[in-house]
């Protein structure tokens, strides 16, 4: 299984993942988590509510995938969730009893504040955890 949003992380992650699902003679499944945004909740002080934002990313990443040469030789399915990434793919994993779960590395300020998907993953996950740099 792999976590794939489309960056260039992410497609060395699909790429590292056709490969093993290639090399064990099994499928492969594509794991596309779309956003949840806060919005602000003026009444009082009540926690904040999550709404599901549109991510048409999800029919775009399948088009390409499905017109993509180097997937043709592993049969794979795309998963799209909404939520939490690392909750979300941990979930995947488990209702398809994935053997491992595939990620890119992700840089930048936003991963040295809140911690990478990677690493929470890694930490959280009940499987094993692959990241590609």
């Amino acid at each position: 299984m792999v976590g794939f949003d489309g960056s260039t992380s992410s497609e060395r992650a699909l790429a590292y993942a056709i490969g093993m699902a290639g090399r064990s003679g099994s499928g492969l499944i594509i794991v596309h988590v779309a956003n949840r945004l806060p919005t602000t909740v003026w009444a009082g002080c009540e926690p904040p509510v999550f709404v599901d934002v549109p991510d048409h990313r999800t029919e775009v990443l399948g088009l390409e995938l499905a017109c993509a040469d180097y997937l043709s030789d592993v049969p794979w399915v795309l998963v799209e969730r909404g939520g939490d990434i690392c909750h979300e793919l941990e979930e995947v994993g488990r209702e398809y009893s994935a053997d491992a779960i595939v990620v890119g590395s992700t840089h930048g300020i936003v991963g040295r504040i809140f911690g990478s998907v990677a690493g929470r993953l890694a930490r959280r996950a009940q499987r094993p955890v692959v990241v590609i740099p």
